[in-house]
């Protein structure tokens, strides 16, 4: 998969950040999209054909991994790293209409397209909001699909066509628990820069305003 679109957005945001933003692009890139791409992705790449059971009935193995890999780790994590990088292209969406405008009326209607305020401010909001969010429900996702964050060696798989109870192995245990609990670590850090920077930006335009009612009022 080539991941050069999420790049080139991670990158066009990043004009239009502010420092916790910038932050919170340079985890993303460097923390969970390179890791992804240099490493985790081909510790979960055979895991099917390395996902051994003791018996060799036929479909015991297919039924059995199904039932305790609904949806690929390595998947769900690819699929998290895009949804939660897309609410970032409002913002960009929005710069380029703001951009487009001024072309259109011919004149300068912003002092700077990119700068957060008016109504680029409440989208940028709105993408830290969806961001947060969308976090939240892919850690809430990964803890029901697993029954926790864990990797065992050892399942026991009692599903039709298994005759009976059977003991089935995960492949590099240790090695794929390190890298979930990375994943998880990195989405409470972007959850929290997330936070942080909502929290920030609610501060500084609530003083800005309240000052500049202040100084009318004196005036």
């Amino acid at each position: 998969m080539s991941w050069a679109f999420l790049r080139d957005l991670l990158s066009g945001v990043n004009s239009y950040s502010t420092g916790i933003g910038r932050i919170w692009v340079a985890v993303v890139f460097m923390f969970r999209l390179l890791v992804y791409v240099a490493a985790a992705e081909n510790i979960w790449k055979h895991e099917h054909d390395e996902f051994e059971c003791n018996i060799k009935q036929p479909g015991c193995e297919n039924v059995c991994f199904d039932h305790f890999f609904p949806v690929s780790h390595i998947r769900l994590w690819a699929l998290q790293l895009i949804t939660v990088s897309t609410p970032s292209l409002l913002v960009v969406f929005h710069v380029a209409y703001r951009e487009n405008r001024e072309k259109h009326h011919n004149q300068k209607l912003y002092k700077n397209p990119g700068k957060i305020d008016g109504g680029l401010l409440c989208t940028y909001l709105i993408s830290l909001i969806l961001k947060t969010g969308l976090e939240i429900v892919f850690l809430v996702l990964f803890y029901k699909l697993y029954n926790g964050f864990k990797i065992p060696r050892l399942v026991k798989c009692d599903i039709k066509p298994c005759p009976n109870t059977v003991d089935c192995y995960i492949s590099k245990p240790t090695e794929k628990m390190i890298f979930l609990y990375f994943l998880v670590a990195t989405s409470c850090l972007c959850i929290v820069l997330n936070l942080s920077e909502l929290s920030y930006l609610i501060f500084k335009y609530s003083i800005k305003g309240y000052l500049k009612r202040h100084v009318k009022k004196q005036q």
